[in-house]
């Protein structure tokens, strides 16, 4: 699934992929939003996708800025790839607002649905804004879905709308031909 994945090439210049980030074991809970808190603290934040088959990358633009991007992709069948990342989409835009608790930290976070481009045949996107200690960040997180495969991209909007179709057309092109 990692042939499928946007490169530092198809971003174009200025583009760095980001190491992972080491797995956090902290406690994560929703407070105000019954229907994520029931899907696990990490759904909340747009992270909680399970799927067997899977494939994340992160890059930053213009090192040392906070303009990122990163791309995720699921393979499973079309049902349960639908089920599952529709139920997590509609449970964060049923609740508008909510506060996210990770580890001492308290994060307010709004959500607010918005228009997908017309790709694939389904497809969700939101905007998400993050509060901790008096610095706000808002994230846009879009997902499309054709047959079997699943593109989520998320990150500074602007990033995240110029590279959508091309993240899908990728991962889609990689599943025909492989």
């Amino acid at each position: 699934m990692n042939q499928r994945l946007l490169t530092e090439q198809d971003l174009g210049e200025g583009y760095v992929r980001k190491a992972e980030p080491a797995q956090h074991d902290e406690d994560v809970s929703v407070i105000g939003c019954p229907a994520l808190d029931q899907l696990g603290g990490e759904a909340a934040t747009g992270q909680g996708l399970d799927f067997p088959r899977k494939a994340k990358a992160a890059f930053t633009y213009d090192a040392g800025t906070t303009f990122e991007v990163s791309e995720e992709i699921y393979s499973d069948t079309a049902q349960k790839l639908s089920d599952g990342v529709g139920h997590i989409f509609d449970a964060m835009t049923y609740c508008p607002k909510y506060q996210v608790v990770s580890g001492s930290t308290v994060i307010d976070m709004t959500t607010q649905e918005m228009a997908a481009p017309r790709l694939g045949e389904e497809r969700w996107s939101q905007l998400l804004t993050y509060s901790v200690g008096g610095q706000r960040s808002t994230v846009k997180q879009t997902a499309v879905r054709t047959k079997t495969v699943i593109v989520v991209v998320a990150g500074s909007p602007a990033l995240v709308d110029a590279h959508i179709r091309k993240a899908v057309t990728k991962a889609t092109a990689a599943r025909r031909t492989g």
